[in-house]
Order: C-alpha cells, then sequence, then structure tokens
C-alpha cells in the first residue's frame, strides 16, 4: 500500500477557505477601522488575515512540532475510493489525521467509509458527503 505521505499536498494561501465568525470590542474595531482608513490595509478581513499569520509565524517552531508529534498530515489530503478498497482489502483500517483540509471523494459509500476508516481526526475542515459525515461520527475526534 503506497505511504499516505506522499499523497498530501500543500495548500496554498486562499486556495480554499472557510469563512468564520469573530466577536472584536467596538475600541478593537474602531482602531481596525482607523488602519483601514489610513491605509495600512485594504479592508478589515486583510488586517485580520494578517495578524492570524503574523501570530502563526510566530509560533511555527511550536506548531512544527505539534503536527510531527501528532503526525499529522498536513495541507490537503484526498481520500478516494480506491485507496479506501484497497485498505479494506488489506484488512487494514485507516486511522486520518489531517491538518488543513481532509476530503472524502463524492464516490465514497457510507459503507465504504465505515469498513476502512477507523477514526477521523481533522484539524482545519472536512468535505464529505452527509451520509459519509454520519456514518463517520462515531470516528470522529
Amino acid at each position: 500500500m503506497e505511504s499516505m505521505t506522499g499523497k498530501v499536498q500543500e495548500l496554498r494561501p486562499r486556495a480554499d477557505s472557510e469563512k468564520i465568525t469573530i466577536n472584536l470590542g467596538y475600541v478593537d474595531l474602531g482602531q481596525i477601522d482607523l488602519l483601514v482608513q489610513e491605509g495600512f490595509y485594504s479592508n478589515r478581513t486583510d488586517l485580520i488575515r494578517t495578524a492570524i499569520r503574523n501570530q502563526i509565524d510566530r509560533h511555527n517552531e511550536a506548531l512544527k512540532q505539534s503536527v510531527a508529534r501528532h503526525q499529522l498530515d498536513l495541507g490537503l489530503r484526498r481520500y478516494g475510493r480506491r485507496e479506501l478498497e484497497a485498505a479494506r482489502a488489506a484488512g487494514e483500517k485507516l486511522h486520518i489525521q489531517v491538518l488543513g483540509l481532509a476530503v472524502v471523494d463524492p464516490d465514497v459509500s457510507p459503507e465504504l467509509a465505515r469498513e476502512s476508516i477507523g477514526s477521523l481526526h481533522v484539524l482545519g475542515a472536512l468535505q464529505a458527503s452527509p451520509e459519509v459525515r454520519a456514518a463517520l461520527r462515531d470516528r470522529t475526534t
């Protein structure tokens, strides 16, 4: 069976994104608006995205160590029908651990997912059909 790390693709910034909502105090929001008004950032989102990236960069070494310690696949990791069928045929169950985006292809049935995936831990986002998500609900951490 092919090594899982051989199929990991690095995500490029802004290639895929997920909307989040945050609550800010009025003073913080006003300061953000002032920085935008003064031309430091093009808009609120630009400032917030930059601040988040700066914090991630600041903790880069700790993140690298944590990714290695937890044996996480980093970036985009896709699971297709062929790979899951191969695992099932070999009598193995995959223990999926992804930091980034995990995708279970649309041609994967809920039954195949349950028979071939032993556990699922995703830090980031999971793209899978509602039926596959439901089938794996008890295996998701």
